[in-house]
């Protein structure tokens, strides 16, 4: 029998990224144990079979595992067999970052088209122009008056940000290959 392993490559990254430190424990145990079913993961994790199945199914749907429903010899009835998908891990971390890019290139716009006021108090945002025409220029929090706010370092961090995003999607990135053997009997 194979050695059980602490796997710390990226689909135990992403599972708890997605849900935490149950998640870390499911993505370690399916590692360990190829082709378990949610009995086992549970067995194996000391989770609850419903807290089991619960993160099972939110990484099927997010297709970092694959199930195949085999009928059990024991009980004959259709169990679920649960497996990593290790080349879906880089899809979804993808489609994550892109899903960021687009928001951050809306912000981005939506900062380079206005002008911004301000009254300095921490605790008050900051106003369009024409938000600040609507309240005379006063703030209708503190009452103090709205001066033009100067947003080149938000501009500066968001451009830095979607150039550094833009080259992560450009470039792929070498994905520890996680290997899945059989278990000897």
């Amino acid at each position: 029998m194979l050695p059980k392993l602490e796997y710390e490559d990226s689909f135990v990254k992403v599972a708890g990224l997605v849900g935490g430190e149950e998640y870390v424990k499911v993505a370690r145990a399916l590692l360990n144990n190829i082709d378990s079913t949610d009995e086992e993961i549970a067995s194996a994790t000391g989770l609850k079979i419903n807290k089991v199945r619960r993160i099972l199914y939110d990484l099927y749907d997010k297709s970092l595992i694959s199930a195949v429903r085999v009928r059990d010899p024991k009980r004959d009835w259709y169990v679920y067999r649960w497996r990593v998908q290790p080349d879906q891990v880089e899809v979804f971390l993808n489609s994550i970052k892109q899903k960021l890019l687009n928001r951050l290139k809306t912000k981005l716009e939506y900062e380079t088209s206005h002008q911004f006021y301000h009254c300095g108090s921490p605790t008050c945002p900051k106003r369009t122009f024409e938000e600040a025409v609507d309240y005379m220029f006063i703030c209708p929090e503190c009452g103090n008056p709205l001066r033009p706010f100067d947003n080149r370092e938000v501009i500066e961090a968001l451009n830095w940000k979607i150039k550094q995003l833009e080259e992560e999607l450009k470039t792929p990135t070498k994905a520890k290959k996680i290997e899945i053997r059989p278990e000897e009997t």
